[in-house]
């Protein structure tokens, strides 16, 4: 049986294409039918030469996205296996044909994993994107970060930020202080993308001085945006005309993002999200893409994605002992 080996520059990196964990390498064995061995800085391989080619394959993709900045979780692993056991390796090799990092003045932002990486590439090549999946997968961080990167590179003139405030039934009237103190709260995640990649100083001139605006839902019915990125976030709590309303200001020149969480709907029941039904009936629609993120692309602290797989019955219920 013919044999192979790999060698790699350090036996750390080596450890971390498979994310230092000796199940992932068993998962390599099952997934692509060949016998491994990890030694120091090198893998040894047995096996056939058409499953020693796609092992190969494998371990020169996963170098390719640990150069771009990526962080491999067991589920971005598993992915990658199973697209080169499907064959698919060339969509991930075109995935990864140019490297992705977006300069915010000093700061350079680099997707975390492929479910990222894959939105990001969106927003950039497109007009109208929508993003789906549970907290923590980057989303609302994104799409600032891209909206950020379209005005400081001159593609737009300014920024809108819309959010449905919910809790307050879009009658922010109430509330003390002016607009955007009203809504301060409700925007509080594309924020603190804005401090992050600017500094909290500058973010906030960026608003005083209306290059980025807030723009409440109820405020933007009869307006044309022109030239500007658009983001409305936690869009699941959005009614079917708040959607359809927002979706038709596109103008000329602009582009637009709609982030949102179908697992936290908060409107009144029996009332349907429209986002979720924005994606029923937008997906065969041209120009416009849909992106889903699941737990498996969650880059906070790894329990949060256990908490979500709980939540949707992916995981057996804990028992005490």
């Amino acid at each position: 049986m013919p044999e192979r080996s790999i060698e790699f520059e350090s036996e750390r990196q080596f450890h971390k294409l498979y994310g230092e964990d000796p199940a992932n390498l068993l998962y390599v064995e099952k997934f692509l039918g060949v016998k491994i061995v990890a030694r120091g800085n090198l893998l040894h391989m047995d096996g056939d030469s058409a499953k020693l080619d796609l092992c190969e394959e494998f371990f020169c993709l996963l170098q390719s996205a640990k150069e771009q900045g990526f962080v491999h979780g067991k589920f971005d692993f598993l992915r990658f296996l199973e697209k080169v056991k499907m064959g698919k390796s060339q969509e991930l090799r075109d995935l990864l044909k140019y490297p992705l990092r977006l300069q915010i003045r000093k700061k350079s932002v680099v997707p975390r994993n492929l479910g990222q990486r894959r939105f990001l590439d969106l927003i950039l090549k497109n007009d109208l994107v929508f993003g789906i999946g549970p907290a923590g997968t980057g989303k609302t961080f994104l799409a600032m970060i891209a909206a950020l990167h379209a005005l400081l590179e001159g593609e737009v003139e300014r920024i809108v930020l819309a959010r449905p405030a919910v809790e307050a039934g879009e009658a922010l009237g109430f509330l003390p202080g002016d607009l955007e103190e009203k809504l301060l709260p409700y925007l509080r995640p594309l924020y603190d993308a804005m401090d992050e990649v600017l500094g909290p100083i500058e973010a906030r001139k960026l608003v005083e001085t209306g290059v980025v605006e807030i723009a409440p839902l109820a405020y933007m019915r009869g307006r044309t945006l022109s030239k500007c990125f658009a983001l409305l976030d936690e869009a699941q709590n959005t009614t079917r005309s708040q959607m359809m309303m927002f979706l038709t200001r596109l103008g000329e020149g602009s582009k637009m993002v709609v982030t949102g969480d179908l697992t936290q709907v908060d409107l009144p029941l029996k009332q349907e999200s429209g986002l979720a039904e924005a994606k029923k009936i937008l997906g065969a629609v041209k120009g416009l893409y849909f992106h889903e993120f699941d737990h498996g692309d969650v880059v906070r602290h790894p329990l949060v994605s256990r908490i979500i797989s709980a939540y949707q019955g992916e995981l057996p219920s804990s028992r005490k002992v």
